[in-house]
């Protein structure tokens, strides 16, 4: 465990801790909560607290893990009931007691991580129910509305502080920005989330009138819940298929083994170094698996050959970029992934194929790949290389050609990456090396043959 994470796990739980005692001192819990059970007299609140820290126990039982780590239930229905009837301190210990799960019950989460998970669930919980007790007592029967209208700000508080804390601890512990984790998981949780605050509104208010009709919203809860998994369950599915049919390019060729799983290791690497938003790392791991397919349409005798290519040949490899887009074009949900499979071999000059795309013209996330493809293949046994270059040589091609055949920006991005932690580091090239002028641009358009320099094509 890294020195951030155990003092960001050290903070938030002296927090939760220091805002669960003072809640629990300066806020006794309000009689509503005991509404479900008058019949037991003085007893009633606490049999009312039992009653919701049960159900949300029920709720946290079986939580859903999200593709970036962040876990996510429908606990925050009960949990939010009990903060609108009960205040902070009700809140509070619901959430404290109820968000146990079994997976902690048998052991599988080390202590810390457990102290972590109940206080970044607490500390929300005590913030939202302050909130809530911004309503005065005469309003909360006069006024349905209004109760609903500072519910939901409760809720909106409850579920940002939840998503931040959450994602901050994921973040650290797998070693991903905070803003990818957050933009990751809590964009499509926190819509599900927000639609679960009026449920949890609604079982307060049956709960006055009879405890037993908030159990009616289980059936609502569950299949809340089951979305959270479906969705998991087929974005995963989603993420198999594309890397089998990129093993199963791969496998054509002995040398080329995991390449695809590399390249798409090294170009997430590389955006999250250069900030890029979720849904553009998603089309980098993606884009990357995939940039490759249309090699299925290369004939053997030239993806296996070892000596130079002929005209011919070259010709029929410098096609599978188009080909790739070609039979990913048909799924829609890969239409980010369409320009980084076809123009990955884009120079930044203007030379590369198929488009003669030039500078910025060039797809960011392509430009992204071209440098992840580029080293990983430099690093790897090839038919026509058989000797592999080292970290530190094929960094230096990559500088050498930076502004030529890659994007300068890029290669900075990098070289700040682990692919290359402790690898001298030649710098960029002095002075810059100028994109062509535009009537070179356009002479290349007017098609002329752009000349063969730089680093050998990744094959």
């Amino acid at each position: 465990m890294t020195r951030s994470l155990k003092l960001y796990i050290a903070g938030v739980v002296a927090s939760s801790a220091f805002a669960l005692i003072a809640t629990t001192l300066l806020f006794p819990i309000d009689p509503a909560l005991g509404a479900g059970f008058l019949v037991l007299g003085p007893a009633a609140p606490i049999a009312g607290l039992a009653f919701w820290t049960i159900l949300t126990l029920l709720a946290s039982a079986m939580p859903v893990r999200m593709p970036r780590g962040t876990l996510v239930g429908v606990a925050i229905a009960p949990q939010l009931a009990a903060s609108f009837l009960g205040g902070p301190t009700a809140a509070a210990w619901v959430s404290l007691i109820g968000a146990t799960e079994v997976r902690e019950l048998r052991g599988r989460i080390p202590w810390y991580g457990t102290l972590a998970n109940h206080a970044g669930i607490t500390l929300p919980a005590v913030i939202a129910g302050l909130v809530m007790r911004s309503i005065p007592p005469e309003a909360r029967t006069s006024s349905r509305f209004e109760t609903f209208v500072v519910a939901l700000l409760a809720a909106i508080v409850y579920v940002a502080l939840n998503i931040l804390l959450g994602a901050s601890l994921a973040a650290l512990r797998t070693n991903q920005p905070i803003r990818s984790v957050v933009l990751g998981d809590a964009r499509g949780s926190a819509r599900n989330l927000f639609g679960l605050t009026p449920i949890g509104w609604l079982m307060a208010q049956m709960y006055v009138f009879a405890w037993w009709a908030s159990l009616l919203f289980a059936i609502p809860l569950y299949t809340t819940r089951r979305s959270y998994q479906d969705y998991t369950e087929i974005r995963e599915m989603f993420t198999q298929t594309i890397t089998a049919l990129a093993g199963a390019v791969d496998k054509r060729d002995p040398f080329t083994s995991k390449h695809s799983w590399n390249v798409k290791a090294i170009a997430g690497d590389i955006g999250r170094e250069l900030r890029l938003g979720e849904a553009d790392l998603e089309a980098l791991e993606w884009g990357g698996l995939l940039h490759d397919v249309g090699k299925i349409g290369v004939p053997d005798a030239v993806l296996l050959k070892a000596e130079r290519l002929t005209k011919d040949e070259r010709m029929s490899m410098n096609s599978h970029p188009v080909l790739g887009a070609e039979i990913i074009a048909p799924v829609t949900r890969l239409s980010r992934e369409l320009p980084i499979i076809r123009n990955h071999h884009e120079w930044y000059n203007g030379s590369g194929y198929p488009d003669r795309l030039i500078g910025d013209e060039i797809p960011l996330l392509a430009r992204v790949l071209h440098v992840a493809d580029a080293f990983e293949a430099m690093t790897a046994a090839r038919p026509y290389r058989m000797t592999p270059l080292t970290p530190e040589q094929a960094l230096g091609e990559l500088r050498k050609f930076a502004g030529i055949q890659f994007d300068p920006q890029i290669v900075d991005a990098f070289v700040r990456t682990k692919w290359v932690e402790g690898v001298p580091d030649p710098g960029r090239a002095t002075p810059p090396r100028p994109i062509p002028l535009i009537a070179q641009h356009a002479a290349q358009m007017g098609g002329e043959t752009p000349a063969d320099t730089g680093v050998t094509p990744a094959r």
